[in-house]
């Protein structure tokens, strides 16, 4: 991830510049919430909270940037002084990655003067909206899946090598169960997983040579791609070569009719005696690519997602928004038609019903308890961290717990039941408040 501070949008700069020349500087308050969910979606995952402290943290404006400020021409050099002082310095609460969520409700709320907190805007919207499209996106899998293995085969096809490996992540902590993506255990932990390309068999004269070869290197690990030419011609090579002696992990299925596929080649290896090695499926599958192929009672393991989970591909972006709520201890709200805002510090309250499932949440001002669990908690204060980060094992295991907790209607992929988010009284007063002052 970058650490530059121009990764940021102009009209950011302009305004900082703005208000240091008119002094204000004040303590505002921003928050990040999403206005709509996406047509056929009934909730959304928290993600990215972790890649938006490590930017607060670090922010700051290097010799480079300064440089490039004071040659620009529109930025006088006492401004661009003050941003080479800049550091963040406010508080952030915010809801704990892996949290579900719903319209109208903080994903994350910025404290801090004026200045700070407007500049944060573009790059945490860029940091927290991505990952939380793709860990929503990986959720809805997940709950299809029914419980089988599942593989993040996106990066080559993401947007960039940021959203690349970042989508690892996110679908990871969204249940995943592991990554192509190399970097993403580097850099996270995650777990790595993969199989062969075409191009290794076909650089091979001999389709049963291939995968000779291949599972020769690395037994242990070996998932043999088996539509290359012949899918059920394959898989009695690879009875042949297990009859050698050799070890093979799994085969892999990925073009075609997956579900006739698989049911072949489930016979065929289950014939020689083959139970326990594992069908693997992939090629251009989503969430209702897998319901429909778990419907069907195939005979598939694992699936490896890609193209249609790290772009989002139905829903390639979040109707969201960071705006101002509070400024100089003065609550303030943007009444734009289709895009009114409530005003204040909030925060959000979530019931659970007797099993355990989410039944209701109330979205109201901070300091007005209500009944239910508060969801906003501590992350910054005064510019540094609050307690330690937390292991991504626990974020994926909130994760998890947040999509049992889900009632029926909203994990259903389509037309899901729309969740109760009530606002509070106390915030409704607040906004009229607001409008005739």
């Amino acid at each position: 991830m970058t650490d530059d501070a121009l990764l940021t949008d102009l009209y950011e700069l302009t305004m900082l510049h703005a208000y240091f020349r008119r002094g204000m500087a004040r303590t505002a308050v921003f928050d990040l919430a999403v206005r709509t969910l996406p047509r056929g979606r009934g909730f959304l995952v928290a993600a990215g909270l972790e890649q938006a402290v490590e930017y607060l943290e670090r922010l700051r404006f290097g010799p480079a940037d300064l440089d490039w400020l004071a040659a620009e021409g529109r930025f006088g050099r006492d401004f661009v002084e003050f941003l080479g002082r800049l550091r963040f310095t406010g508080d952030v609460d915010a809801l704990p990655e892996g949290t579900v969520f719903f319209p109208d409700e903080p994903v994350i709320r910025v404290t801090g003067s004026l200045p700070e907190a407007q500049l944060v805007e573009s790059r945490l919207i860029n940091l927290l909206h991505f990952q939380t499209l793709i860990a929503s996106k990986a959720a809805r899998v997940v709950l299809a899946a029914a419980g089988k293995v599942l593989v993040d085969f996106g990066m080559r096809r993401a947007h960039g090598a940021e959203a690349g490996l970042l989508a690892a992540r996110a679908t990871y902590l969204a249940g995943f169960s592991a990554s192509a993506t190399v970097l993403a255990n580097v850099r996270f932990g995650i777990p790595l997983s993969g199989t062969m390309a075409h191009a290794f068999v076909q650089a091979h004269d001999d389709e049963a040579d291939a995968f000779g070869g291949f599972a020769a290197v690395d037994p242990e690990h070996a998932v043999l791609l088996l539509d290359t030419y012949d899918t059920e011609a394959a898989a009695a090579k690879v009875v042949a070569l297990a009859r050698t002696g050799v070890e093979i992990a799994g085969v892999r299925l990925d073009s075609g009719d997956l579900a006739g596929h698989a049911m072949n080649v489930r016979r065929i290896l289950d014939a020689a005696g083959l139970q326990r090695v594992r069908i693997f499926a992939s090629g251009n599958l989503d969430e209702h690519a897998v319901e429909r192929l778990v419907a069907a009672g195939a005979p598939i393991d694992g699936f490896g997602l890609g193209t249609r989970v790290d772009t989002s591909a139905d829903a390639p972006y979040l109707d969201c928004a960071y705006k101002l709520v509070e400024y100089a201890g003065r609550p303030r709200r943007k009444r734009s038609e289709g895009k009114t805002t409530w005003p204040g510090r909030k925060q959000v309250y979530r019931r659970y019903d007797r099993d355990g499932r989410l039944a209701g949440d109330m979205v109201t001002v901070d300091g007005d308890p209500q009944p239910g669990t508060p969801l906003l908690v501590p992350v910054m204060r005064a510019g540094r961290r609050v307690g330690s980060p937390p292991a991504l094992e626990a974020i994926r295991a909130h994760g998890a717990a947040e999509l049992a907790r889900l009632p029926d209607p909203l994990r259903r992929l389509d037309d899901p039941g729309v969740y109760a988010v009530t606002i509070a009284p106390a915030l409704e007063r607040l906004a009229q408040i607001v409008d005739a002052g």
